[in-house]
C-alpha cells in the first residue's frame, strides 16, 4: 500500500470522526441530546445511528474517490478500520451506562456494510463519466 492509499483511508476516518463529532456537539448545544455526562435513550441512539450511517457512507465515498486505484478495496479497508474502532468502543463503553448497549454494537456491525455502500456509490457515479 502506498502513501496515496494510506491517505485515502486516513482521510475517510478523519472525515467521519470530525463530522460526527461536530453533529454530536450541535445536538448537545441544541439540547436535542442531554448534557455530555448524561446517558442517551433508545430514540436518541437511533438518531445518532442514522446520521452516523449517512456520514460513514460519505466518508467511504471520499476514501474511494481519493484512492489511487481499486476504490472499493480502499472503502472496505475503511470498513475494517471502522469495525475495529467500533469493537474498541463496545469494549470500553459496555459498563459505563452511557446509553443502550445495542448502540455501540450497531456501530461496529454497520461499519463494513456502510463502507461498502459508499464505495459502491462512488463506483456507480464513476462509471457514468
Amino acid at each position: 500500500m502506498n502513501w496515496k492509499s494510506i491517505w485515502a483511508v486516513v482521510a475517510g476516518v478523519l472525515f467521519i470522526i470530525v463530522v460526527t463529532t461536530l453533529v454530536d456537539i450541535v445536538l448537545h448545544i441544541a439540547r436535542v441530546f442531554p448534557p455530555m455526562n448524561q446517558p442517551i435513550n433508545d430514540g436518541l441512539a437511533a438518531l445518532a445511528t442514522a446520521y452516523r450511517i449517512v456520514i460513514s457512507v460519505a466518508g467511504a465515498w471520499l476514501t474511494a474517490r481519493l484512492a489511487p486505484s481499486r476504490p472499493m478495496r480502499h472503502a472496505m479497508i475503511l470498513g475494517v478500520v471502522g469495525l475495529l474502532l467500533g469493537l474498541v468502543g463496545v469494549v470500553t463503553t459496555w459498563n459505563l451506562g452511557l446509553g443502550p448497549r445495542w448502540y455501540p454494537v450497531a456501530l461496529a456491525v454497520l461499519a463494513i456494510p456502510q463502507c461498502w455502500a459508499g464505495g459502491k456509490l462512488f463506483e456507480m457515479q464513476s462509471t457514468k463519466r
